[in-house]
């Protein structure tokens, strides 16, 4: 089996060139490669290098991640704010995945699992089951409720970028809007181009903003049909 680096390397061989905001340049050997914002693209590969701050290695990689241009902390890593002004300079498949688990933990490796058939998914009412303390109390909130909250919460208005895989429950489908039908790749890219950014469960943001609406009175699952019993 493949070290998911060279799996890697293949796939920028074959011709992908961006994973979310991120662009990925490689040379003609495909053993070096280059990442910027894509929107500093063309001013990379000026000769002088636009302007940009040259970075050689991943290792600045997750405090360019953590932090938009306004300063605000970036808590979600799939956020359509990645800072611009910067390039990274990489001399290997292996320095390449360590920057880009930094840019998008874990997406990469995603990725690769669904391309091969071994990708797990979660879905909402399972990870609610799991959760203890107080956030048992999200478990409580009803479909309609679980619904509104991923129109909310996981909207690209938010920003998150990624396309989500996992659903209310195993049989039952998200309520078709903007968050159900994000594609997990910059708008004008396409999809043989990019690596989307995967969304196999529900995230802990989404865990604690279900805490909130628990908290604001939401009706709990069943709560309509007890009440209609009692008429």
């Amino acid at each position: 089996m493949l070290p998911t680096s060279d799996k890697l390397r293949l796939a920028i061989a074959s011709g992908i060139r961006q994973i979310g905001e991120i662009a990925i340049e490689s040379n003609a050997s495909n053993a070096r490669f280059k990442l910027c914002h894509h929107e500093d693209l063309e001013r990379s590969s000026q000769a002088d290098g636009g302007g940009l701050t040259v970075h050689n290695g991943p290792a600045a990689a997750r405090e360019l991640g953590s932090h938009a241009a306004d300063g605000s902390y970036r808590f979600l890593k799939a956020q359509t704010n990645l800072r611009r002004g910067w390039v990274m300079v990489l001399e290997s498949a292996a320095d390449l995945r360590l920057a880009l688990d930094q840019f998008y933990p874990a997406c990469v490796g995603l990725w690769l699992a669904q391309q091969d058939g071994t990708l797990e998914i979660e879905h909402l009412r399972d990870k609610l089951s799991r959760q203890s303390g107080m956030y048992r109390r999200a478990k409580a909130l009803s479909d309609a409720a679980l619904q509104a909250l991923v129109s909310s919460t996981c909207s690209p208005a938010m920003p998150c970028a990624r396309r989500i895989l996992w659903q209310l429950d195993a049989h039952t489908p998200l309520r078709p809007g903007a968050a159900s039908q994000c594609r997990g790749i910059a708008a004008g890219i396409p999809e043989s181009a990019a690596i989307p950014l995967l969304c196999r469960e529900p995230c802990n943001h989404f865990v604690a903003e279900g805490l909130a609406a628990a908290k604001a009175g939401h009706t709990p699952a069943g709560a309509e049909s007890k009440s209609g019993n009692q008429r």
